[in-house]
């Protein structure tokens, strides 16, 4: 890639993560400031592309979450445009948005999954198609939006996915794996250190509000865990970021049951190719675990941009 100097940085969006995304987006532009790019904020609508030809960039530095930002579509702008991009290409972004499509490619490379059927949201709604428990979340949404745990005395499947503003499209019923939240970035083919999740007192899971709220969740780092269980986290995450054929920065998102009644079941929920960059954020917490500040974790994404990713 040509020498860079000149940084768009995209942000905001139209999708159900916007707020994120433009706390994402403002975060690593003030961090590109500091270490000497000239910035442009972006906030995204559907003038892209005209937008950045006729700004012409160096790179673009992806920081939208969510749809259109994260699925292949502005993956697919900056390829037309021929702007180098940092994150995951084309196809790599839309296989690790679809939850389902990605759960196959990640078991045919041996990376342990939860079963899970896809079902429209009627359909899941009418009854358990899964027996209880067993959680209920959009096939393609990301930031645990829209997500239920469904509970073993629960009657009947959540009724919001009748409702009419139900906008998530469909469903992955996946079967439930009781025990720790822990996660694991990739940074080009390096794993970093494991985090364990632990959500705030009074919240039911890692969600929405426990991801961004302040004080929502706290982390452990480096997760208490076994060396040998350690490694093996470390190896599938990056096993997971080349079965689905991510570049630069990925986020892999594990359940391990090890409590004492547990069965010691190790999954891979979903592989994050655009890992939130706010200030509760888990990739900068992890790279400075590894130590590299914020600033030089952004200077090497945008050094990782390219084209035909």
């Amino acid at each position: 890639m040509k020498s860079v100097h000149h940084i768009a940085v995209l942000m905001g969006g139209w999708s159900s993560e916007r707020e994120v995304s433009l706390n994402s987006g403002e975060a690593c532009a003030g961090a590109l400031e500091a270490q000497g790019y000239r910035v442009t904020r972006i906030d995204v609508g559907r003038d892209i592309a005209d937008r950045l030809a006729a700004l012409k960039p160096d790179a673009a530095f992806n920081a939208l979450h969510g749809k259109w930002g994260e699925d292949g579509c502005i993956q697919g702008i900056l390829e037309t445009l021929e702007i180098p991009y940092t994150h995951s290409g084309v196809l790599a972004s839309a296989l690790a948005m679809d939850k389902a499509r990605a759960k196959v490619a990640m078991k045919a490379a041996g990376v342990p999954v939860a079963a899970g059927v896809v079902a429209s949201p009627a359909k899941a709604a009418q009854r358990h198609l899964l027996p209880p428990p067993y959680v209920v979340k959009p096939v393609c949404e990301g930031s645990s939006v829209g997500v239920f745990i469904v509970r073993n005395d629960y009657e009947h499947p959540p009724q919001e996915l009748t409702r009419a503003d139900w906008t998530h499209g469909d469903v992955l019923v996946e079967r439930y794996v009781a025990g720790r939240e822990l996660t694991c970035a990739v940074l080009g083919d390096r794993a970093l250190g494991i985090i364990e999740i632990m959500p705030a007192e009074g919240l039911v899971f890692y969600d929405y509000e426990a991801k961004y709220a302040k004080g929502g969740s706290y982390h452990i780092l480096p997760a208490r865990l076994s060396p040998e269980i350690y490694e093996n986290i470390q190896k599938m995450a990056v096993d997971a970021h080349h079965a689905l054929g991510c570049r630069g920065v990925s986020r892999a998102d594990f359940r391990l049951d090890d409590r004492p009644e547990g069965t010691g079941e190790l999954v891979c929920l979903e592989v994050n190719t655009q890992p939130g960059m706010t200030a509760t954020s888990l990739v900068p917490e992890l790279a400075a675990h590894a130590g590299l500040s914020f600033g030089e974790l952004v200077r090497w994404i945008v050094e990782d941009a390219s084209c035909n990713r």
